[in-house]
């Protein structure tokens, strides 16, 4: 029996979910940017209620660990660290590209594709990774400038999904070649962290809460206040 409470910020989705043994017991989630700090604690709470569930239930706190927004990653951690410590529970972190990538496998029904999450960064640059139909991962988690070559090599010879808060923007660009497929609806979920939470809590593979940071990939930049 394993009850693993998961959270999700590492995008504009916010975020939560408290799963039994690889089961969704209840999930509260919101996709609207800088939210993430003011309903989080809510979102915990309304999921413990609607399952009937405490924090002595709890098993695990599994994490959506980044690339990502720096603020939402920040807060996500923060708050999985915080529990770990009062509850004194292990703490899982999740890669956000591959929770993305099992989310996306398995809502996809085994279709015969690559498949691409894209989480926005600035301008034209995105924090993608490449996965097979089952989210297998092909290619490692990098941060890449989207230009007219990009992806040429593998869109020549096979049918790529992309999807995730930063594939609208590359429509555009990689739409020219047939094979590149969109799905620009695709919304982070915190039930998308579940395999790997499982894998790992299976695996006893957790992270020391003290000194455990999110995977940023880039450095923060602040961006200008107005008028400066």
């Amino acid at each position: 029996m394993s009850l693993i409470l998961q959270i999700e910020t590492a995008t504009t989705a916010c975020s939560v979910a408290l799963i039994l043994n690889g089961e969704t017991l209840a999930v509260k989630e919101l996709n609207q940017r800088n939210v993430h700090a003011e309903v989080i604690t809510v979102f915990i709470e309304e999921v413990f209620a609607t399952a009937g569930k405490t924090y002595r239930d709890v098993d695990a706190v599994a994490v959506s660990s980044g690339p990502g927004s720096y603020t939402g990653l920040r807060i996500g951690v923060s708050t999985a660290k915080g529990l770990c410590y009062a509850m004194d529970k292990p703490l899982i972190a999740v890669e956000t590209l591959q929770a993305m990538a099992d989310g996306m496998a398995a809502k996809n029904g085994g279709q015969d594709v690559l498949l691409c999450p894209m989480i926005d960064a600035r301008r034209m640059e995105v924090y993608t990774a490449l996965f097979d139909a089952k989210g297998d991962r092909i290619k490692p988690t990098s941060a890449e400038i989207i230009g007219d070559n990009s992806f040429a090599d593998i869109l020549k010879d096979h049918k790529v999904l992309f999807f995730g808060d930063g594939a609208a923007k590359c429509q555009a660009v990689l739409g020219k070649s047939e094979n590149a497929l969109f799905d620009t609806d695709f919304i982070n979920s915190a039930t998308y962290l579940t395999h790997g939470a499982m894998q790992a809590f299976n695996k006893q593979k957790f992270e020391d809460v003290a000194y455990f940071e999110p995977f940023y990939l880039k450095d923060f930049i602040a961006g200008k206040k107005a008028g400066a």
